[in-house]
Formats: C-alpha cells, structure tokens, sequence
C-alpha cells in the first residue's frame, strides 16, 4: 500500500543520496567481517515525497534504516542463493520503501480511536537552562526522577526544579545525578562531543559489534535448527524471538521481526509500565512478566532462553551478570542463540555504562544543539522523533535476520552489540542540504492501514506499513496488549 501522496517509485540508484550514503554504511555494519551479502543485487525501490523538517536528512536517514532490515528479509526470503550473492534479480523479492511512511513511522505509528493516549513525558522530564547552558533530565522512570529530585533537593515542581537548575553547572549537575542513579544530559555541541572522551570512544567503535562462532555438537539439542527453512511468505514464521528490552530502539526490532512471522515474547518485571510507549512498541508480541530477583523467575527465563532462537535485551552490561545470566551463562544454556544487546552511550570509553535514552544522546551529541542553531532557536531543537532509537532498532533487527541466514547456513553463532551513541555519529554524517527538500504534507486517511486494531487501551489505526518485500507480505498477527497480560512461556 502506498499513501495518497507517495509520488512515482525510483530504484535506489535515483533516491537521494543521503540515503544511499546511509544504507551503504548501514549495509557494511549487519554484514560484519563478512562482506558478501554486499556483493548481492538490491532489488529496492523508494517511493514517497517530502522530507521532515531537521537540521539532518531525517528522513532519508529513517528510509535507510528500514531499509536495512527489510533488504535482510529479502535475503533470507530468497535462501542461500540470495544470501551470498549468487541468485541473479529475478530471486530476489523486490523491496520498496516509502520514505513519507517512514518519516511517521520514525514519529508514532498509532492513532487511536476515541480515546487518548497517555503523555509521553513525565511532568519533570525536559530541557532546563543551567547558569552556562542547558540540560536535559529524564525522568519518566519514579526512581530517574526521585535522583534528580533528590539531587536539586525539590518536590516534583517543574518551576521549583528550573529555579534550582538554573544555580547548577550543566556539566556539574549532569555528573551528580548520573551518580545518584538517575539520568540527565548536558547539551553540547557537535565540536565538543568530538573533542569528549566518550566521543572519541565512539567515534574509534564499528557501528554494530560482530562476534561469531562455531555452534559445535551440542546445537540441536532443544531445537532442531536444521530443518528450519524460511518461507517465502512469512520468513520469520517459527523463528522465537526473546524480547528483554525497553523504550524504545529494542522494541522497534522485535516489532519488525513479529511483522515477518516471529514469534516475539517479551519479558517485564513486576510492575514495570511505559504507559506512553507501550501500546506503540508491542504490536505483535505477547508480554508476560518475571520477576528475575526471584530464584523461580530466573529458571523461567532460563527455559525461555533454552528454546529462543534470538534474544534482544537492552539492560546495562553488568545487570545479566548480576543476575547469573551473563553472556557465559546464556551461551552454556543455548550454543545457537542469536545474542542482540543494546547500549546507550557505547561499548567502550568511560561512560560505556551509562544510563541513557535517545532524547540524552541527542543532547550530549550535539544534535540538540545543531538543530537551535539551524533554527536560530533560543532553547534545544531535537530530531522530529526519537530517530535514533528508530534506525538502532532497525539495524538490530537486520543484523538478527543477517545471524539467523549464518546459523542456518554457516552453522554459527552470533553476538552483536549495538548503541545509541554510534547510531548517532552515523545520523552526523550528513547535514540536509540546501535548499532544503520539500516539506511532507499532512497526513490523509488515506496513509492509514484499513485494519482497526483492538488493543488493550481501544481501537486504534496504525499508519500503512512503510516497508513492503514482494510475496511476503508484513503483517502483524497480534494487537498491542497490555504488559503481563501473558504467560511466561513460549506457545
């Protein structure tokens, strides 16, 4: 389906250039060491008109990232010939992107129907000015807003907090609250976060981290990956896919691959909610709760990671080993499991650990800043969506199908790393040019997917699917249900 306005459909070598620049890039990460999938022909076409405001192509940047994943589905649609590079055009499933579709989809997807959904942002949460610039708290999390309330030593008064923010130092008060836990980001520029410690970290790390290995003898043990095949119509169908993540690039791929057949299962503790995300996120997926403190939950999700062919988790790097669930661990328990994590600020450098979100790396990457200063602003200009929680998760999802077309014919298994912070530097790259594109007109009816979706919160319409591959058809089997409205178990 395409929307009212997509205008006519050029193949990849007429798009612009930002977007090939993009998908090259993104295309040498999920191919890791091995670069043969880049000898393949591209059957992808881009269709759509219009371009979201931004001081960087973001959407050329969101049509490559779908892209990305949806060219890995196509490989794997068309088996080891299309995989390698040796099936000629006609084998490949022709993908088509359109890049209008995608610019919302890097937005919201959902429109619900009458009722409303909850707010994005917590009350606190937000860009403060400092006595020497600005800062962003996130604090849609109790325990990220009880550090920051903490530290300011204020109720959760948003003019109290901004009284008290403005005496601090941005990088002094970034610093204390990262220390009691929570989470804030002082706003720097491009120059800066180069110049950064962490910057140049993330500047020296590949855009996905690859590891491969042999699966040896004891694979096939809890399932039998040999006489899994892809279907042409449903790649993914049979495919179980563990979801241990949270808003928002983590569960943009799981929602990818249930679109394409997966079986995806997500894992929540005990009162945990994103009230404003989840009904976005979970499309396709049932979500089940465990309490991972507790000896029973821990052996649950042992057994769920024993029959999972790909699990995507997005916890700190340390929070798994706390818990006996390392890396060590979770390979003894399943030799074949497709191992995808998530890391905010990098792999490496000394804020490897820190707790972060799309809308804090934005702030200390210098998008925030780029775009006050393209928009002669008075106060921060972030991205138009949370772009870079988007394409992470797309790419996540791609280098998952590129590990599954390796295990079932390389016989190996694989780790990738991904992180927000490196996602952004690919973002950098390019600045939209000038004269900017034409602007994406409003949204019709017409853009939105027929189907009413009747989900835990009512009925919604999602906008059409931004991504198509010929003869295998995305569609999602599930509506977006509450979390912990399954069991934990795999059907």
């Amino acid at each position: 389906m395409h929307s009212a306005v997509s205008g006519r459909v050029v193949p990849l070598a007429e798009a612009s250039h930002c977007v090939a620049s993009y998908l090259h890039e993104m295309r040498l990460a999920i191919a890791g060491h091995n670069t043969s999938p880049l000898n393949a022909p591209i059957n992808l076409t881009i269709s759509g008109n219009g371009a979201l405001p931004c001081a960087f192509p973001y959407t050329d940047f969101a049509t490559a990232s779908i892209a990305s994943a949806t060219l890995a589905i196509a490989g794997l649609a068309a088996g080891p010939a299309g995989e390698y590079g040796l099936a000629d055009n006609a084998a490949i499933p022709a993908v088509n992107v359109d890049r209008r579709l995608a610019s919302f989809w890097f937005q919201t997807s959902l429109r619900a129907q009458g009722w409303a959904s909850p707010p994005m942002w917590d009350p606190i949460a937000g860009d403060y000015r400092a006595a020497d610039g600005w800062i962003r708290l996130h604090t849609n999390a109790p325990h990220h807003r009880a550090a920051a309330l903490s530290v300011l030593g204020v109720d959760a008064d948003r003019d109290a907090v901004a009284r008290v923010v403005a005496t601090w130092q941005a990088d002094a008060l970034e610093t204390a609250v990262v220390a009691q836990g929570g989470c804030a980001a002082a706003m720097r520029t491009l120059a800066q976060w180069d110049a950064h410690p962490q910057g140049e970290a993330v500047a020296r790390e590949p855009l996905l981290h690859w590891e491969t290995f042999d699966i040896g003898p004891a694979a096939g043990a809890n399932r039998d990956i040999a006489s899994w095949k892809p279907m042409r119509e449903r790649p993914l169908s049979g495919i179980r896919v563990l979801d241990l993540t949270r808003i928002l690039a983590g569960p943009t791929a799981t929602r990818f691959l249930a679109g394409f057949g997966a079986q995806v299962l997500r894992i929540d503790p005990p009162g945990w909610d994103e009230p404003g995300t989840v009904p976005e996120v979970v499309l396709g997926k049932r979500c089940a709760r465990l309490d991972l403190k507790q000896a029973d939950g821990r052996a649950t999700l042992e057994t769920l990671l024993r029959e999972a062919d790909i699990v995507i988790h997005g916890y700190r790097p340390d929070a798994l080993e706390h818990l006996g669930l390392g890396a060590a661990r979770r390979r003894e328990l399943n030799p074949m499991l497709i191992d995808v994590s998530l890391d905010a600020y990098g792999w490496q450098g000394p804020w490897q650990a820190r707790r972060g979100f799309d809308s804090l790396v934005q702030m200390s990457a210098g998008i925030a800043d780029a775009g006050m200063r393209a928009a002669g602003a008075q106060r921060p200009v972030p991205l138009p969506g949370q772009g870079i929680d988007y394409a992470t998760g797309y790419l996540m999802a791609a280098a998952a199908v590129r590990a599954l077309a390796l295990r079932q014919s390389q016989r190996v298994g694989s780790t990738v790393r991904a992180s927000l912070a490196r996602t952004a530097r690919l973002l950098v790259m390019h600045r939209t040019p000038e004269p900017a594109p034409s602007l994406l007109a409003a949204e019709t009816p017409e853009d939105l997917s027929p189907r009413i979706e009747d989900t835990s919160w009512g009925p919604v319409r999602r906008v059409a699917a931004p991504m198509s591959v010929a003869g295998a058809p995305v569609d999602w089997a599930l509506p977006a249900m509450a979390l912990g409205t399954a069991t934990p178990r795999w059907p």
